[in-house]
This record gives C-alpha cells, structure tokens and sequence, in this order.
C-alpha cells in the first residue's frame, strides 16, 4: 500500500487531494482483496460440508463466519466509495479510526470462528477442509495488518508542506504453515491459576499468522470453576467468547447491554466481567463508573474489550478502575493471560478482605470479652495505651446482694443444678444493670456487687442504685414463682467516696476501694432478707424519692451503731 501525506491549498494542495482520493481507491482494493479471498474459501467450505456428513456440525459456524465475511465487504465497499466521492479535504484521521474500529467486529468473528473450527476438525480426515481454513485465518489477519498502516496513513495525511514520507517497510512473509516453529505450541499448566505462555518473541505473538498453533491449555481454577460475565451488544461477539471461554473450564454468562449486565452483576456473583466499550443505551464506560461507585460490586474486576485501539480509551478505561484492557479481535494467548493474572489478583484481594472479615470478626469478639470483664470508657484508655488506671470519685452509691442460706442449699445440690440455678439469678441481676446503666463490679459466689456514678459520674446515682434494689426483689420473687423456690436475698446500699482502678496483667478486673465499699457490704450482711437496707448518707439523697422505714441504730462491725433505713416502696 503506497502512503501519500501531503496537503493544502491551491492547485499543489488540489493535487494532493487528486492523489489521496486515488490512493483511497488502491486502499479499498487492499483490504477488498483479503475480504473477498475469506467469502469464498468459506462458501468452498460450506459447499463441502454439504457433502460430508461428518462435517455436517461445523455449517453454523461456518455461516457466521460467511455473514461476517461480507459485512466485512460491505463496510469496506461503503466506507470508501464514501469518501473517495467527494470533492475537497478529506478528514484522513475520522476515516482511518472508523475503520480501525467498525472493520475489527467481523473480522474477531471470523477469526474467533475459525479458530474453533481448526480446533474441532480432524486434520488427517479433513486436509482440504483444514488447509483452507488456514487460508482464512490467514487472509483476516492480514486484513489486521493493513487496517493497522491505516494510523501510519492517517498522521502523514495531516501533515501539510511536506515531502512524502517513505514508504513503510514492508510486512514480514508470513510464514509458511510447516514452518510454524515448534516452540509456539503451549505446554499444560502444572500448578493451579497460572497459564503458562508459550516463548514468543512479541512480533509473532502480536500479529501471527498462525495464530491456531498457538492454543493454551485449560487454566486450573482450583476447585470451583470461576463465573465469568461477557457484556456485548454483538451477538457474535457474546457467542464466541463465551464459546470460546467455556472450552477454557469457565462458567460463563451473557448480556447484551449495560443495564442488563448491571443487574445481573448485583444479583449473581462474577469473578471477572469481560465489558464492550461500544454498546447503545448504556456504554462500556458508563457501566465500568457504576461498577466502581457500588461498594458492594466495585471489587469485582473487569477486562474491556473493545475495537478502539486509541491510547487514549485505554488510559481512560485504566483509570475508571478496570483491571486490563484488550483490543479485538484478541489474541487467545493474552486473552487466557490476562484474565489468569485477573482472576489471581481477585483471588489474593478476596482472600485479603476474608481474613479482614475474619480478623474483625475476632477483634469483636476480644472485644465483647473485654466489654465483660471492664467499663467501655476504662477497655478505650487501655486500648489507647494507658498503663496505670486509677481514678478517685467523690461521691458514688455501691450496692451489694447476698442471697440468703444459699451457702446451706449448695451442699444438697449437684454442681450443674448449683451453677444453673446462680446463672438464672445473676443473668436476671444483669439485664437490670443494663437497663439502669449502671456498672457490675463482681460476683462472689452467691453475692453480687455494683454501683452506680462509676467509671461515669451521675447526679441520680443514689436514685437509680436504689430503684434497681427494688427491682431485684421483684425479679426473684418471679423466678421464686415460675421454679417452685424459696431464695431470699438481702441487699445493702451505701453513698460516699471511693477510688476505682484496673488491677492485674492478666487477669485483670476493675475494682473498688474505700470504706464507702466496707459500709454498702455491712448494709447487706446485716440487713434483713428480702429487704433493702440503706446507710443514713444514702437516704439523706433520696428520701424525697423513697418510703422508707427507720430501722434504729445497729451495730456495724468495725463502725460502731449506726442508723439505717429500710426501703419499702417508690413514692406515687
């Protein structure tokens, strides 16, 4: 193919528009003569087929690679007596992109075809059927080679003032089909999801003309074959590929436009989707934005494939957020490569986010733990670094619980009825805290110890510890009625200071020092059953609150008499 690259205006530009409108014409016939050598080897082949009942299967697919062969014709035919009609500049560099990209859709299915077909025949039954198969492929890719001069054509069109540039070097002879060197053959992959390539130099990897010696064994996917989606408005361009990707191990399915792909991506799960840029309604590009901008999809990775070989539509794809890019019609080497490293890729990200999934899972858990045995507040300054926890507070409310002759109960018990029995009771104890946001200190055996102001200050601590005193009654009065039981318990409450810290490295426990503590435990242990007996400080703050009943000076051990108060009931 010449390549003419001069232009302008007056009669030398008149001139050079004579002579590109001439040279369009010797470029139609280029790529005319490769189109029509693939019509009528196929038309010999469907011929054949007709005759030979063992070649029968292969006529559908000879068909398309017919229709495709003169759709190819036709655009070709359409797209230069177009242009090489009209008078005046011609835009060199539209022409040459819009058939860089509508020429390579029938072209990928007439290769893609072809190369199956060459894959099912069986050479030594069919020699004149594989030999003109070969002629095909060959002629296709030669249309390949051409429509790639084409960018050389187009960026010296738009040079103006200048000589004409050289000549390209001419393409390489292909090479003759039992020369095809041995080493183009794939070897079988040994270990799981990687294809091994076969050691091609670049040239004949890029544009070979055999590309049928050079197939790629299935790709291991470890156990579960990997679900693939290929999105394509052509219905030959979905057919083949999925045909084509389905020999390859893979679970593979089909949309033909970018909403039903969208739907199908959201309901069903994809390891890979292979995404057309070229699509009406919705575009390639449009669906790779939704992908991304969907937290719950965006991790899947995508592959375009497309006809548009402008640098521009694969920087542009790259940084939307897809994995690779592929130009048609594809090689099946770098095809089964790409979507290998893709799948890989996803597997180490899936593999990243499960043992994320997993470390948060577990990181819940220590923290549930944690939330047990310490206050929210007191596990965060831990967790921020804080070695020494020690904090004094002015004025608290501390309650203690014992349950009455239960010291006598557990030696007629078994163990399982004892710890059962304390489980349901103390289970009881805790939903109450947590409804009056107060903080379980400890259990003592059959005693329960709490308080109410700590690790967070409160005004109505002396309220709240009281009302839950009277609620601990009521639940075990319950449990008493539902068990056939008997238990009693004794409570004692106290107010005043106290200093609360962690203690322990190991099995560390947050705790509570003072006399404030030494007194709320006196209220208890000399306290009545199934009442609540509270110091004169206690009921000083919430006598407005409370009925309650002077029980007279007691003797405390360690304090001497003291005055204290029953409570009996919350005022109306």
């Amino acid at each position: 193919m010449s390549v003419l690259g001069t232009g302008g205006s007056g009669p030398l530009g008149e001139r050079n528009n004579i002579s590109r409108n001439l040279e369009l014409v010797d470029m139609g016939h280029d790529l005319l003569t490769p189109s029509s050598t693939i019509i009528a080897y196929t038309e010999m082949l469907l011929e054949y087929a007709e005759k030979e009942d063992s070649f029968d299967e292969f006529i559908p697919d000879l068909n398309k690679m017919l229709t495709a062969g003169e759709q190819l014709s036709t655009l070709i035919t359409q797209l230069f007596s177009k242009d090489t009609s009209r008078h005046g500049e011609i835009d060199f560099e539209a022409l040459t992109s819009t058939i860089r990209h509508d020429l390579r859709t029938p072209i990928n299915a007439i290769i893609g075809y072809g190369e199956m077909l060459l894959e099912d025949i069986e050479e030594d039954v069919h020699p004149e059927a594989s030999v003109d198969l070969k002629k095909i492929l060959t002629s296709a890719r030669r249309l390949l080679t051409l429509i790639g001069d084409l960018s050389y054509f187009s960026k010296n069109a738009k040079k103006s003032e200048s000589p004409p540039p050289k000549k390209p070097e001419p393409a390489p002879k292909p090479t003759r089909l039992n020369e095809t060197p041995s080493r183009v053959r794939a070897k079988p992959s040994l270990s799981p999801s990687v294809v091994k390539l076969p050691e091609l130099k670049s040239s004949l990897l890029a544009s070979s003309d055999n590309p049928y010696d050079m197939m790629v064994t299935e790709i291991d996917l470890d156990n579960k074959p990997a679900s693939l989606l290929v999105v394509d408005d052509k219905e030959s361009n979905r057919d083949l590929l999925s045909r084509r990707l389905n020999r390859q191990g893979f679970q593979v399915h089909a949309a033909e436009q970018g909403h039903q792909a969208l739907q199908m991506i959201r309901s069903q799960d994809f390891d890979l989707v292979l995404l057309d840029i070229i699509m009406p309604e919705m575009n390639g590009y449009e669906v790779l934005a939704e992908i991304k901008a969907d937290p719950e999809i965006s991790h899947i990775p995508v592959i375009m494939i497309s006809a548009l070989d402008e640098i521009d539509s694969v920087v542009r794809c790259i940084e939307m957020g897809a994995e690779d890019y592929l130009q048609k019609p594809f090689n099946q080497v770098i095809l089964n490569a790409k979507i290998s490293a893709s799948l890989e890729r996803k597997r180490l990200r899936d593999r990243e986010r499960a043992f994320l999934e997993r470390l948060q899972i577990e990181q819940d858990k220590s923290e549930k733990l944690l939330l047990n045995i310490l206050p929210k507040a007191i596990a965060d300054r831990l967790k921020k670094g804080e070695h020494t926890i020690a904090d004094s507070f002015p004025e608290v409310t501390v309650l203690f619980s014992d349950l009455v002759g239960f010291t006598e109960l557990s030696t007629g018990i078994t163990a399982s009825d004892l710890v059962e029995k304390l489980d349901q009771i103390f289970l009881a104890f805790d939903k109450l805290t947590e409804k009056y946001d107060l903080e379980k200190i400890k259990t003592i055996g059959d005693a329960y110890m709490l308080v109410g102001g700590v690790p967070t200050p409160r005004a109505d601590h002396a309220e709240v510890v009281t009302k839950m005193g009277i609620e601990m009654l009521e639940e075990i009065d319950a449990l008493n009625k539902r068990n056939h039981e008997n238990f009693k318990i004794r409570i004692g409450i106290h107010t005043g200071p106290v200093v609360a810290g962690v203690i322990g490295k190991k099995k560390f426990i947050y705790d509570l020092w003072g006399d404030t503590v030494n007194i709320a435990s006196r209220m208890e242990s000399q306290g009545l059953p199934n009442n609540i007996q509270v110091s004169e400080k206690t009921y000083e703050r919430i006598k407005d609150k409370f009925v309650f009943e002077q029980r007279g000076p007691i003797e405390v051990k360690g304090k001497g008499e003291m005055v204290t108060y029953l409570v009996k009931e919350l005022k109306s």
